[in-house]
C-alpha cells in the first residue's frame, strides 16, 4: 500500500517553481490563477525571487501549497493514494489532492493561515527551538519544568523533537534539554511560537474561514497531524485543521499509524525532500521517494 505525503514551511527553495511551470500547461494555469486568487505575482516569487523573499510567511505557505498541488495534478494517474498525511501546512496540500477542498479554497485558507500566524507573531514575541537526541518523553517531561509557555510541538522522528513557546522559556528549555542530555537543542530561524498556545488569535481566526468553506469527503485517508490517524469525516478534517495551529504536529505517531494500517512506500509530493528523510528515520524498512513528474 502507497501513501502520498506532503511537505511543509523550510521546504521551500529558489526557484522551485520553474520546472512544473516549463513543463506543463496546467501548471502555467494554476500558477496564474493563484496571482489572481491572491492579490499578488506569487508566480514571480516562484520562478524568479531570492530567498529572502520566499521566506516571508505569507510567500511561503501558499508558494509550498502550490507547488505541491501542482505536482499531485500533473502526475494524473500515478495519484493514487492509499492514505495521505501532510506536515503542518501541508495537510492543506493533502486535503486539496484528495478532493477535500478545492484549489481557489486551500490556497485562500493557506494564504488567510499564514496572514493570521503573522498577527500571532506580532503580537507575542515567540521562537522554536530543535531539540537533537533526546526521547520525547524526557523532552516533554523537561518543558514542564520550565516556567512560562514551551511544549512540544513537532514530533519530526525519533530524537528529532522541535519545541515551540515565548523566547524566555524557550531559552531556559534550550540549557535545561542540555544538561539533560540532549545532543543539542537549537533555537530556529523562524518568526514566531508555531503549534503552541502563543497561536491562539491565529487559530480564532482562521476557524471562521474553516467553517466559511465546503469540505467534501476525502477519496482516501488522511491521517492528520492532531490526533495521528485516519479521517475521512469532513466535520472532523475541519475540526482537526482548526484545532492544528496550537496543537503539536504528530509526525512520527502519524507515520507509524500508517505503518501499522499497511502502508510500505511513501511518496513525498511538492518541494524537497524533508519528509523523506524523516520517514526512513522513523522506519528504515519503508520505501520512500519523490513524486515523479
Amino acid at each position: 500500500m502507497k501513501a502520498f505525503v506532503f511537505p511543509g514551511q523550510g521546504s521551500q527553495y529558489t526557484g522551485m517553481g520553474k520546472d512544473l511551470f516549463d513543463r506543463f500547461e496546467r501548471a502555467k494555469k494554476m500558477f496564474k490563477a493563484s496571482d489572481e486568487i491572491l492579490g499578488f505575482e506569487l508566480s514571480k516569487i516562484l520562478l524568479e525571487g531570492t530567498k529572502e523573499e520566499l521566506q516571508q510567511t505569507r510567500v511561503t505557505q501558499p508558494a509550498i501549497y502550490l507547488h505541491s498541488v501542482i505536482t499531485s495534478e500533473v502526475i494524473g494517474n500515478n495519484f493514487q493514494p492509499d492514505a495521505v498525511a501532510g506536515h503542518s501546512l501541508g495537510e492543506f496540500s493533502a486535503l486539496t489532492a484528495t478532493g477535500t477542498i478545492n484549489f481557489e479554497s486551500g490556497l485562500k485558507l493557506v494564504s488567510q493561515r499564514a496572514e493570521a500566524m503573522q498577527k500571532a507573531c506580532n503580537l507575542s514575541k515567540g521562537t522554536m527551538a530543535a531539540v537533537l537526541g533526546l526521547e520525547d518523553k524526557k523532552v516533554e517531561e523537561v518543558c514542564d519544568q520550565i516556567k512560562g509557555i514551551v511544549v512540544a510541538a513537532n514530533y519530526n522522528c525519533p530524537g528529532q523533537l522541535v519545541i515551540s513557546g515565548s523566547v524566555e522559556a524557550i531559552t531556559l528549555a534550550c540549557e535545561a534539554l542540555k544538561d539533560a542530555g540532549a545532543r543539542r537543542a537549537l533555537v530556529l530561524p523562524v518568526g514566531g511560537a508555531f503549534h503552541s498556545p502563543l497561536m491562539e488569535p491565529a487559530r480564532s481566526e482562521l476557524a471562521n474561514a474553516i467553517d466559511d468553506t465546503q469540505f467534501s469527503a476525502p477519496k482516501c485517508p488522511v491521517y492528520q497531524n492532531t490526533i495521528a490517524r485516519a479521517v475521512t469525516d469532513p466535520i472532523e478534517i475541519q475540526k482537526n485543521l482548526i484545532a492544528q495551529l496550537t496543537a503539536p504536529v504528530k509526525w512520527t505517531q502519524s507515520i507509524n499509524a500508517m505503518i501499522e494500517a499497511g502502508i510500505s512506500e511513501f511518496v513525498e509530493v511538492g518541494p524537497g525532500k524533508v519528509l523523506q528523510g524523516l520517514i526512513k528515520k522513523i522506519s528504515p524498512d519503508v520505501t520512500t521517494s519523490a513524486a515523479e513528474i
